[in-house]
């Protein structure tokens, strides 16, 4: 079947918005909610096995009497009992086919037909839908009669004469008829048209306005329709509350994922499958098990093998493999076909390549790091003459930074800044062992020479391989920035928007690791050159950092 042909299920989807059919169908993303795992599972009976439509008048087909045909499916009876029917003889019953596959070059369309009950040369689509009847005069919402509309002019093409198609609705277990008229017919050929055409389309359409379709929709955390229309009318006033419409942006939560990280850090284990699931072994002895369903990524630290096979089943779920040293050093990542939008990257280079606007990205990442640098300390420290003048600097410098004439200019504002955050960062850390080793001056790295230090960049190398990910996933080259100068293997972006983050995320960590005793003395081993990480620490910090 012609691959350009548009699927019906995505006529649906642009017929319900058509930002939501770019997010999906051009820049491939998506992500559940409880809806459309409920829409799955309504449609799970029907999509197990496809079945062949049988040709409108057939002569074969019209000779065969009721005792040898096929009788319907047990729950065929209660689909139609009531419904209108196609006319037929006692010596015809409906045929009942699922799963049944069309396609048509002339309307542009392909479609796998949930249901279809058809006699000799009349059929009547039926389509399954999760929830309950909706409550207006049409007992349906438009793109549900749209898609069925859809379903019936491809029927037409077959060569069926259908007139009505059925919707049926899992949760109230109730059955809607939705006549074929000229006016439906007409506005789901020209839907068909848009949808086609929104496929090639290279910018994202605006959200719907006060819309109670955003409500349930699994995307709207991804859209934004809210911030966005907002954001299109900023006050000039930064203190004045962003609105929409008078009213104030709802508070946005993040999505709710179960699922986390799955690190391996023991020498020579071997990651293979079973059953669907995760397995970790060392000398055929299983040291742990993990669902796909509850594994965000697999993170293999050190010399760790991994089967191919584990390899597919996590590049078709959509799952990265992290590959880190033993001191967690970001290597590489091994991810599936995720976001084809090649736009997104085209966007990004075109903006890498603009000094002014690789500025004022730069700028606005130091101004937000700073703020949150003087905002850990204020919390985390007692007040005393030196941390009140150190807030002091950071706040002027922070005020130079809004200001600076180009990216060398901002990064000695950074620089600044920095010195005067980790000047007062002791005072945040309260260790309970009281240990010597705890003593925390300067930052300093590659390597680090003290446990502060070594916990520091154990945490921004984890932050490093997590926005990479993030990056990925969102079809952006995480090793092409704005603020970071490109260099071959380091992820330039992702070192980009790390750096809001790291007090709030890695430090914020690693204060906690150290202050609730989560990591000891015990767990480092010191030298005058360089600080190591026993495996305990690595495992307590990636507890507090997961946490975090």
């Amino acid at each position: 079947m012609d691959v350009s042909l548009l699927p019906v299920r995505m006529l649906n989807e642009y017929a319900f918005c058509p930002r939501l059919f770019h997010f999906m169908h051009v820049e491939k993303r998506f992500i559940d909610n409880q809806f459309t795992i409920e829409g799955k599972t309504a449609h799970r009976r029907v999509d197990q096995l496809d079945h062949v439509l049988p040709d409108a008048d057939d002569p074969a087909r019209k000779s065969t009497n009721k005792s040898n045909r096929t009788p319907p499916p047990d729950d065929a009876s209660s689909l139609f009992a009531g419904a209108p029917r196609v006319e037929q003889s006692d010596q015809e019953p409906p045929t009942i086919s699922r799963s049944v596959p069309l396609g048509s070059d002339s309307l542009g369309i392909t479609a796998k037909l949930d249901l279809v009950s058809s006699t000799s040369d009349e059929a009547v689509p039926v389509e399954t839908k999760r929830g309950r009847v909706p409550d207006n005069p049409e007992r349906s919402y438009e793109p549900e009669r749209i898609q069925l509309m859809a379903q019936g002019l491809l029927l037409r093409e077959a060569g069926y004469a259908v007139d009505h198609g059925m919707l049926y609705f899992a949760e109230s277990r109730t059955r809607v008829t939705v006549p074929f008229s000229e006016e439906l017919e007409a506005r789901t050929r020209e839907l068909i048209a848009l949808a086609r055409a929104a496929e090639d389309r290279t910018d994202l359409p605006p959200p719907l306005e006060d819309s109670p379709k955003c409500r349930g929709c699994s995307l709207n955390v991804i859209c934004l329709p809210d911030e966005t229309l907002a954001l299109q009318h900023v006050p000039a006033d930064p203190t004045v509350e962003l609105t929409h419409d008078g009213n104030p942006i709802r508070r946005l939560y993040p999505v709710r994922d179960d699922a986390t990280p799955l690190y391996i850090q023991e020498p020579f284990a071997r990651v293979g499958t079973s059953r669907g699931s995760i397995v970790v072994s060392k000398d055929n002895i299983t040291l742990a098990t993990a669902r796909l369903q509850d594994t965000s990524q697999l993170v293999l630290a050190g010399n760790i093998s991994i089967t191919p096979q584990a390899v597919h089943l996590l590049a078709e779920a959509g799952i990265p493999i992290v590959h880190l040293s033993m001191g967690h050093w970001f290597y590489a990542i091994t991810h599936g076909q995720s976001l084809r939008n090649a736009f997104d990257r085209a966007a990004q280079f075109a903006t890498a390549a603009d000094p002014v606007k690789c500025l004022d990205i730069a700028r606005q990442l130091v101004i937000d790091k700073a703020q949150n640098q003087r905002t850990l300390i204020r919390r985390n420290a007692a007040a005393d003459p030196q941390l009140d003048r150190a807030i002091v600097e950071i706040n002027d410098m922070t005020e130079c930074a809004k200001t600076a004439a180009n990216l060398d200019q901002l990064r000695g504002y950074e620089g600044t800044i920095a010195a005067r955050y980790f000047s007062q960062f002791s005072k945040l850390l309260k260790p309970r062992d009281f240990d010597a080793i705890w003593d925390f001056t300067t930052r300093n790295r590659r390597p680090p020479t003290d446990p502060v230090n070594a916990l520091l960049s154990f945490g921004y190398a984890m932050l490093a391989k997590e926005l990479t990910v993030a990056l990925l996933a969102e079809g952006l080259d995480p090793y092409w920035g704005f603020y970071h100068v490109p260099r071959h293997g380091r992820p330039s972006l992702a070192l980009d928007l790390m750096e809001p983050f790291r007090p709030a995320i890695v430090d914020s960590a690693v204060i906690t690791a150290i202050n609730t005793g989560m990591v000891s003395a015990s767990d480092f081993i010191t030298s005058k050159s360089a600080c190591i990480m026993q495996p305990t620490a690595r495992k307590a910090f990636i507890r507090a950092y997961e946490s975090r």
